[in-house]
């Protein structure tokens, strides 16, 4: 009921098809964050302490709630914070560099002078800027923080690139399924089909070699530059170690 009426609502349920109309000079500009959680927060407490929906015999939701007699058994906050939080299933060891998670460090001024200790992390779903450290029996440590964050700098330039990065994907997806539809000429007789849309022998060489040259894991070339043979005084299994023969004069050549 309330984002219908805000400035900027959009709706899911339009035809794909639809082109998106032009911008009317004269609609209201989009609420800024601050702007919005103030009308959705404003819009929450009128529905209710004052809507008085059908459904409800005239009684404001709040009212509704008050006169129920259903006991109610309220929980500490710490447990329901607690509920909140995924766990991450396994044991782990605090280093001078902190908790690592998801190939990232994680640091709280709380770990100092408790390297080696194990640890078990629980976050919350989506906010993976800090995690929390429980011991093995589950006991809440402390809060642990994302070591050499992004800048807000850095992200808005990345969330850019990124951008960037779909749109050119999603063309070049929308032309690739273009060009791989196949059609075929009509036909009033039984005979083998006559595939439409003609392309030259240069043209389908130039597509794939291009796509050949796409792939830069195919480009990879690991052996290109072989590694030389481990050190004689290392420990290492007979099929790897260096061949020795005497040459004629007298000299071994590894």
């Amino acid at each position: 009921m309330l984002f219908a009426a805000l400035p900027g609502h959009t709706t899911t349920a339009a035809p794909r098809h639809r082109k998106k109309k032009p911008a009317n000079p004269d609609d209201p500009p989009p609420l800024a964050f601050t702007e919005f959680t103030a009308e959705v927060l404003a819009w929450t407490t009128w529905w209710n302490t004052t809507h008085r929906p059908d459904g409800l015999t005239g009684h404001t939701p709040i009212e509704a709630w008050h006169s129920d007699p259903t006991p109610l058994s309220d929980l500490p906050d710490s447990a329901l914070w607690g509920l909140m939080l995924e766990d991450d299933g396994r044991t782990r060891k605090l280093t001078s560099h902190g908790v690592r998670w998801k190939g990232r460090d994680y640091i709280g001024a709380w770990m100092a002078g408790q390297a080696g200790r194990s640890v078990r992390i629980r976050y919350m779903p989506h906010h993976d800027h800090e995690i929390e450290v429980f011991n093995p029996a589950g006991n809440h440590l402390g809060t642990a923080h994302l070591a050499d964050a992004a800048t807000p700098e850095q992200l808005d330039t990345l969330r850019r690139a990124r951008t960037a990065r779909a749109r050119r994907l999603r063309e070049e997806t929308r032309k690739a399924q273009a060009l791989r539809r196949q059609r075929f000429a009509p036909a009033t007789t039984p005979t083998p089909p006559h595939r439409l849309g003609a392309v030259t022998a240069a043209e389908a060489d130039q597509e794939l070699d291009t796509a050949a040259h796409g792939d830069m894991n195919a480009l990879a070339l690991p052996d290109l530059i072989p590694p030389a043979p481990p050190p004689q005084d290392w420990n290492t299994p007979p099929g790897l170690r260096p061949t020795h023969r005497t040459q004629p004069s007298g000299e071994e050549e590894r």
